[in-house]
């Protein structure tokens, strides 16, 4: 099924050339849109220097789309049988880069209709690129699930505009009774996210926080892992250059008391503290400046949190080289450390020992495309309507899921082998044991220090399929058992298939005071969606790619909507959206770092569209809950106007409004004007575009 798309276009071409047919109809329209930001602020994602939005906003969308309809009969293939084609060209002078023009797989496609209608038997069968509608909730897309969205403006297009049309076969027939039997078999495809691609997007105005965690220029982890792995070197390069004092340690003097040689280990043996315990302490120093690794009092004193504010930070404190320099440009550390209310990545690991940044000295990252499990999709729906005049819809599915997830993963950077991560106790010198490797069950929920040693350290460690470890240095201090092969800390976005099973209902029934009144409800169950899980003891320790992770989950999703008409020839459409995580996950746990500060170390569900350094990684809700309202009138003399308003509140605070217009001056020109407003709580689905806000102008030509 996953050169279905292949062998469709074949098809569709033989069947055109071959047929013999009239000439065709051609028809189309010319659209134009300009939008500006209402609201003033930075953009989600937007790093780059002068990133503050200033108040004059500028227009950030200028966008003409030419859409060309092609019909035409081909009585040649069948009798009666007819095609249809959509051709798109696309410019948008304002768009940040490879989102300026015409774009595969995206709704800035070229070709973005093509397929042919015919009957055979009792069948009406369209063949070809095409999109298929099951769904009709306001807002949200439930049983509307076999086409992709593309949510380059998150969902202010109209979803004929933003839905993806797919190579498919769309095969219909009613039986005696009048019900309806349709079946789909289509390509897979996945939704386009802005953001969800090795470049970030950065500058873009509809990236969620969510996406924003792992691409994204300052909070993405693509970027904040090999911007811990320059940190871990300029350690290496500190303790190699004796900034730390190793007395005790190891019980001799290899450090800057002048009889030793650090360099040989750097931060291998370095466990005189955590992260969390180093930057919440005040670390001691001797007369030539040099840090004291045992704790004992020195000739003077420093604040942890500004050692590791200035190595990681730069340039050149600490007398080290301004090549590894953080300078700002990724959200690794602040100015102080606070573990239980963690912003900056270090926050979020205040047990990590410096054996592990030993291993991830040198580190990269990559972002991989994975679409080996894109088997397409199987659909089928059965309506029909009752005696007592219910029409209702059941709706079975087999499908990729078109939501993306991410799989994260450590290499051999030059091997491309899959690392197996090991979690290893710490000898009493500071060399990792090798010979243990912890369950999560077995991690400390609190650090014991002796002086400035802890005594329940972990060290996180990587090895490869013949045994070798990976580090600046020989983690384990001995020969034969070390690679000097960096490692990649690689994102591969993968997709899923998964289950669905729905329904569809909605009847008329008269009222005496609001006439008469349409009630409807949609419900779709799925199996095996993706759910992003956060393990925050796991993350405390540095052992990213077990820590942020995804789960198989059932969910259950639902409408109930009601629409009456008011004054005269307005329709008010209210509902009610409630989405279920059926395997929710919620283990609360606190623990203690090396500073004594509690902290968060529990395993949960996170919000895929807002999770972000800035909000603790923010936990998801078992069900959450939305509510919309929707109103359309007419107006003019004939009614040839139009406008449209409406509102979704979001549990949690978040909101959007969307007020638009068409104008109709004649029978081929209409203008279009739209103000979408988010407000409300800034970690909402919502509510995180608040500094997204804008108004459109526009206008559509047919010819």
């Amino acid at each position: 099924m996953k050169n279905i798309n292949t062998k469709l276009i074949l098809a569709f071409s033989i069947a055109l050339s071959a047929g013999s047919y009239a000439a065709p109809q051609i028809s189309g329209k010319v659209v134009h849109e300009s939008a500006k930001f209402t609201s003033d602020g930075n953009l989600i994602g937007n790093t780059s220097t002068g990133a503050t939005i200033p108040n004059n906003k500028d227009v950030f969308k200028t966008e003409t789309a030419i859409k060309v309809y092609v019909d035409g009969e081909i009585n040649e293939l069948i009798d009666g049988s007819t095609y249809h084609i959509e051709l798109q060209g696309y410019n948008n002078g304002k768009a940040i880069t490879n989102y300026d023009g015409n774009e595969s797989d995206t709704q800035r496609e070229t070709l973005r209709e093509a397929y042919i209608d015919t009957t055979i038997n009792d069948w009406a069968v369209r063949t070809g690129k095409q999109q298929v509608v099951w769904g009709k909730a306001d807002g949200i897309k439930l049983l509307d699930a076999i086409n992709p969205t593309d949510y380059s403006e998150l969902v202010q297009n109209q979803m004929d505009d933003s839905r993806l049309p797919l190579w498919m076969i769309n095969a219909e027939t009613y039986d005696d009774n009048g019900a309806l039997h349709q079946v789909v078999l289509s390509e897979g495809e996945i939704n386009k996210i802005p953001g969800m691609n090795s470049t970030g997007d950065s500058g873009h105005a509809f990236i969620m926080k969510g996406v924003d965690t792992i691409t994204g220029k300052r909070n993405g982890f693509l970027n904040v892992a090999p911007a811990l792995a320059k940190v871990a070197s300029s350690f290496n390069d500190a303790a190699a250059g004796a900034l730390f004092d190793f007395t005790d340690t190891l019980g001799t003097t290899p450090g800057a008391d002048g009889t030793g040689d650090a360099s040989a280990y750097g931060l291998a043996i370095f466990t005189g503290s955590q992260v969390g315990a180093f930057a919440g302490a005040t670390q001691q120093r001797n007369a030539d400046g040099s840090i004291r690794a045992d704790g004992t009092t020195g000739a003077s004193s420093i604040s942890g949190a500004t050692v590791l504010y200035g190595i990681t930070e730069g340039p050149g404190d600490f007398g080290l080289s301004a090549t590894n320099a953080n300078g700002g440009v990724t959200n690794l550390v602040n100015t102080t450390y606070d573990s239980a209310n963690p912003d900056a990545a270090f926050e979020y690991m205040p047990t990590a020992s410096f054996a592990t940044f030993n291993t991830f000295d040198g580190a990269t990252s990559s972002y991989l495309k994975d679409d080996s499990n894109t088997d397409g999709t199987f659909g089928y729906r059965y309506n029909n309507t009752t005696d007592s005049g219910i029409n209702y819809s059941i709706v079975a599915m087999r499908r990729t899921d078109s939501n993306p997830y991410i799989d994260l993963s450590w290499r051999d950077s030059s091997t491309g082998e899959e690392l197996t991560v090991q979690r290893s106790t710490m000898t009493a010198n500071g060399n990792p044991n090798t010979s243990t490797d912890l369950a999560r069950t077995d991690l400390p929920s609190s650090v014991v220090f002796s002086g400035a040693t802890a005594t329940n350290s972990v060290a996180i460690l990587l090895k490869n399929s013949s045994g070798e470890y990976y580090g600046a240095y020989d983690p384990t201090l001995t020969a034969g058992s070390h690679t000097t092969n960096g490692v990649d800390l690689r994102f591969t976005e993968k997709t899923n298939m998964v289950s669905s099973l729905g329904m569809s209902m909605d009847t008329s029934i008269e009222t005496e005071s609001l006439g008469p009144v349409v009630l409807r409800t949609e419900a779709m169950y799925t199996k095996d969606e993706m759910m992003p899980i956060v393990d925050r003891k796991l993350l405390a320790i540095g052992d990213l790619s077990n820590a942020l992770s995804m789960k198989k989950s059932d969910t259950f999703k639902y409408v109930l909507g009601a629409d009456v008409t008011a004054l005269t020839n307005m329709m008010v459409s209210a509902q009610f959206i409630q989405m279920i995580n059926l395997d929710y996950v919620d283990t609360p746990e606190t623990c203690t770092d090396g500073a004594s500060t509690s902290y968060n170390c529990g395993i949960y569900t996170a919000d895929m569209a807002t999770m972000h350094l800035t909000n603790d990684l923010q936990k998801g809700r078992e069900a959450k809950e939305f509510y919309s309202l929707y109103l359309s009138k007419p107006y003019g003399e004939s009614g040839q106007h139009r406008w449209n308003n409406i509102f979704m509140f979001e549990e949690g605070g978040g909101k959007w409004n969307r007020l638009d217009t068409e104008f109709t001056l004649d029978d081929n020109t209409v203008l279009t004007a739209e103000y979408n407003k988010y407000f409300g709580d800034e970690n909402t689905q919502f509510g995180q575009f608040k500094n997204s806000s804008n108004v459109q102008l526009g206008l559509k030509y047919s010819f």
